[in-house]
């Protein structure tokens, strides 16, 4: 627990932003802020009904940029920690709320697309609009965002944008960093800015991404505009293949992307991983996946150089159709996490993951170095009911690793995350990092892998710690998030904060 650098109390925190917002706009049902309190990263404890806290003092629902500008004023002012969220689908706690007395600003009822431009191909939308409502939206009308990330059906686009979010097609459309045009977010002090909508500009250092990722630690982002796409499903080819490893189908990957290919969805899959998502297939092997998307003749030829690539691999052919039927069933919404708690209720059982990125070089020696430090490092290896791991997301110098863990828990439900997922998370990074890759490939720092951050940025740490100092002065953004609680500011930051 952080106590709070505000003099004002709880009730009158709570006092403030009704007569700022309107009691309709400021919840402080005690359910409620014990469940804003955490976000998916103490799934465990909390369908145990354990919030150890700080609860925060309301969750404060914007319905404008205006309000959004007044909250952050009066909280800046004021010193009161906030932490904004949309979506809630976040997993490395980066939306757990570790100040008394925090605001939860919530943007979910800024819920407007704001318009579609089918001629220069981009879609403007606040922050709470979902994006399964926005690709349903688009689809009607021939377009898509091209991002789909497993959260989709409960993601929103806000948080999508602030956590530097990917999804399941980014080899051919990238990530939302690819697809982000402009932006509105406001600062700290209530300050609103825009980055306008243009096609590419060189203006110096490219603005958005001070933006883009900064899980709510430097802003609140409250509008973005994105690229659409011509949306071609009658098209799409789906392939599939048995292969001996996971390194082998990895190498298989690098093949593709390094002759210049751009499927859709390109993933690699170990044995243990392959046997739990193609179990009616799979057969002990490890998987690769590949769909062609595109105008037709993009899409054929990209088949077409994916068959050819592989059949100078040693693998198994899988029939097309058990492939697009996986693909129909990409994505988990609120009736997945249903099941899962139910799990977790009925059989103390749960599963858990860690990714990070590699150059292709690595590969190998990250999947192998990782599996034998779970298997024979972790405490509580006996108790892993499954470990593997996939590639999901590939580039022209390396890939992403999605190393996934179920295990059965066998201790209180409040030691689960000390006892299991903090230490195998660990091994994760710290061999990615051994091995000169990123910790994270795309969930976000949060606030659970803050303690490698500097290893992470190495001498670069400096641009991120003088964003901080700069936007957010006295430290009322979001605490914890991508900054180590004990980071020091600058002196020139810290005399802003007595100020």
């Amino acid at each position: 627990m952080v106590t709070s650098r505000s003099a004002l109390s709880r009730e009158e925190i709570v006092t403030r932003l009704q007569e700022i917002l309107g009691t309709d706009q400021v919840e402080t049902e005690a359910q409620a802020l014990r469940e804003a309190s955490v976000d998916r990263f103490k799934k465990y404890t909390s369908v145990h009904g354990i919030f150890d806290g700080p609860i925060p003092s309301a969750i404060a629902y914007a319905r404008s940029t205006a309000d959004v500008s007044a909250i952050l004023a009066f909280a800046d002012e004021n010193l009161v920690n906030v932490v904004p969220r949309t979506g809630r689908t976040a997993t490395e706690g980066g939306l757990e709320t570790i100040v008394e007395d925090s605001i939860v600003l919530d943007g979910s009822r800024m819920d407007a697309i704001l318009d579609i431009d089918p001629v220069d191909m981009m879609v403007t939308a606040q922050c709470g609009v979902p994006l399964q409502l926005l690709e349903d939206t688009l689809r009607a009308q021939g377009l898509t965002t091209g991002h789909s990330p497993q959260s989709k059906p409960l993601a929103q686009m806000g948080g999508l944008v602030a956590t530097r979010s990917i999804g399941q097609f980014s080899t051919l459309y990238g990530g939302i960093e690819d697809m982000v045009i402009g932006l509105e977010a406001v600062l700290p002090d209530g300050e609103v800015v825009r980055i306008k909508n243009v096609p590419r500009r060189a203006a110096g250092p490219d603005i958005r991404h001070i933006m883009i990722g900064n899980e709510g630690a430097l802003a609140v982002i409250t509008e973005v505009t994105v690229k659409v796409f011509t949306y071609q499903p009658e098209n799409n080819r789906f392939l599939g293949y048995l292969v001996d490893s996971l390194p082998a189908g990895v190498a298989g990957l690098r093949e593709i992307i390094v002759a210049g290919y751009r499927p859709s969805v390109a993933r690699a899959y170990s044995e243990e991983d392959a046997a739990q998502h193609f179990s009616h297939f799979a057969d002990g092997k490890a998987v690769v996946v590949v769909v062609a998307e595109g105008p037709k003749g993009v899409a054929d030829a990209t088949a077409a150089g994916v068959e050819e690539i592989f059949a100078s691999i040693p693998h198994e052919k899988v029939d097309p159709a058990l492939i697009e039927n996986w693909f129909d069933n990409l994505n988990w919404g609120q009736d997945k996490i249903d099941a899962e708690k139910r799990e977790m209720l009925e059989k103390a059982r749960l599963g858990y993951t860690t990714e990070v990125s590699i150059d292709w070089s690595g590969v190998e020696e990250l999947f192998e170095s990782v599996m034998r430090r779970a298997r024979t490092e972790f405490p509580r290896a006996a108790d892993l009911r499954m470990l593997g791991a996939h590639s999901s997301h590939s580039y022209q110098t390396g890939t992403n690793l999605y190393f996934v863990y179920d295990y059965d828990i066998a201790c209180e439900p409040r030691e689960e995350i000390t006892e299991y997922h903090e230490p195998l998370n660990a091994i994760v990074v710290e061999e990615a990092l051994r091995l000169g890759g990123s910790m994270v490939h795309h969930h976000g720092i949060g606030k659970y892998r803050t303690p490698w951050t500097h290893e992470e940025h190495g001498s670069a740490y400096r641009l991120l710690r003088t964003l901080k100092d700069g936007l957010d002065p006295r430290g009322i953004m979001n605490r914890g998030t991508i900054y180590p609680l004990d980071d020091v500011a600058t002196p020139e930051a810290e005399m802003a904060t007595r100020a």
